[in-house]
């Protein structure tokens, strides 16, 4: 099984002189920590997809978590070539006999199981496609004949003024469809909980987990930050934090390039926290219980808010495992919604409940742009999604409510008179 190791990558450059050739630090560069590296059964490097992982964030300055998440996609492939002996290289003439196509076929077949997700699926081939387009753009590999069938395909979007936006792009013949549940949905096909389910988790784990998680989870619900932009917040970062000019005890926490806190896309703005929110922060900043962890951490993880016991920041693997625990603790203890539930519900719970407040004293136009900054979407046609779904839920309630009032009306109706 191929396996998938963390490096420390210090980049290097060649220094050549007359006598000889040596190597020297690249001050031109950025060290890269936890690099990730996918290594084959015997213990070979895939330098390959390596240097495509390393590409991703040097070049195209890709945040590590993502680079991350498309190599696990890789090991999975990489894995599944050495079970059955196959070569990432093999393209014979024979469509059906190509490496590619074979996991694709499997990928397929775990779909109509269950054991993987429609939308797992269709990232993980995305992932593999990308990956071999960067080695036949970088003459990694040799074909003499296409690797798959590509065709352009046009997407279309409407934007809330009206206008329709059209977007060509390439797709091939390995692409994996991904049919969509019915129903509105909001960012990542996630739909939020309701105001009785989100604080019966919030004083769930306020009981039942750690601090961390717990104040964590309350971050996400009551800013609608992303799970990686809570975990590189830094206490300078709170300290810092400026009071709304318009709305009474709301302060203004400043993310994106410059800030050392990370968002999705690199996006510049400022998270809208409640007062008693930032409070809490602060009063667990400074807290026995973070300095203790704080006293473990390197000086440059010394200033982030959340930090493990050993001093590290907390990761996707690290809150996934808390996640898995959370989950199964609340449903033995009757929480029945948290069967499926994800972190990104939290951003989708704030979302909605922003949106709703916002239509209520302002044009939808005005709401739309105010909840967009407030998420930092970098388009609106995202934000557009929270209004449609308000819409959408809000016509269910009355469908319900109407179907309700006629099939109570036909209970209590006296069929007798229609005798024949």
């Amino acid at each position: 099984m191929a396996n998938l190791e963390y490096i420390h990558f210090s980049p290097i450059r060649p220094a050549t002189t007359r006598q000889n050739a040596t190597f020297s630090w690249d001050a031109h560069l950025l060290e890269i920590h936890r690099l990730p590296q996918i290594f084959w059964n015997e213990g070979v490097s895939w330098t390959e997809v390596n240097l495509w992982a390393l590409d991703k964030i040097q070049h195209q300055q890709r945040d590590i978590e993502t680079v991350n998440n498309l190599l696990k996609h890789l090991q999975a492939y990489a894995s599944y070539l050495e079970n059955l002996d196959l070569d990432w290289r093999h393209f014979p003439t024979q469509i059906s006999k190509r490496s590619v196509y074979i996991y694709r076929g499997e990928l397929m077949t775990r779909i109509k199981d269950g054991t993987i997700a429609g939308s797992t699926a269709r990232a993980r081939m995305s992932a593999i496609i990308q990956f071999y387009r960067f080695a036949q753009e970088k003459s990694l590999i040799q074909v003499e004949r296409p690797m798959w069938t590509e065709r352009n395909v046009k997407i279309q979007h409407i934007d809330v003024t009206g206008f329709i936006r059209s977007i060509t792009r390439k797709s091939t013949d390995l692409t994996i469809p991904n049919k969509v549940a019915p129903g509105v949905r909001l960012e990542d096909g996630l739909t939020p909980l309701n105001e009785l389910h989100m604080m019966e988790l919030i004083n769930f784990t306020a009981l039942h987990s750690s601090e961390e998680l717990h104040l964590i989870l309350t971050t996400g619900f009551f800013s609608g930050a992303r799970l990686g932009t809570i975990t590189s917040l830094r206490i300078e970062n709170l300290e810092q934090a400026r009071q709304d000019q318009y709305v009474a005890d709301l302060y203004l926490v400043s993310v994106g390039p410059g800030t050392k806190v990370h968002t999705k896309f690199d996006v510049s703005g400022d998270l809208l926290v409640p007062g008693v929110l930032l409070r809490r922060l602060k009063q667990y900043a400074y807290s026995a219980t973070r300095l203790k962890r704080e006293c473990n951490a390197t000086k440059t993880n010394s200033s982030l808010l959340f930090i493990t016991n050993r001093g590290n920041p907390y990761t996707r693997t690290t809150i996934g495992v808390l996640m898995t625990k959370l989950r199964q603790g609340a449903l033995k203890n009757g929480l029945q919604f948290m069967a499926s539930f994800k972190f990104h519900q939290t951003r989708a719970t704030y979302g909605t409940w922003l949106m709703k407040m916002c239509l209520e004293v302002a044009p939808v136009g005005a709401a739309i742009e105010f909840v967009r900054m407030a998420l930092l979407h970098r388009n609106e046609a995202t934000t557009l999604k929270y209004v449609k779904f308000l819409e959408c839920t809000a016509g269910k309630q009355k469908a319900a409510q109407e179907f309700y009032d006629a099939f109570s009306g036909l209970q209590g109706r006296d069929w007798n008179q229609y005798k024949v």
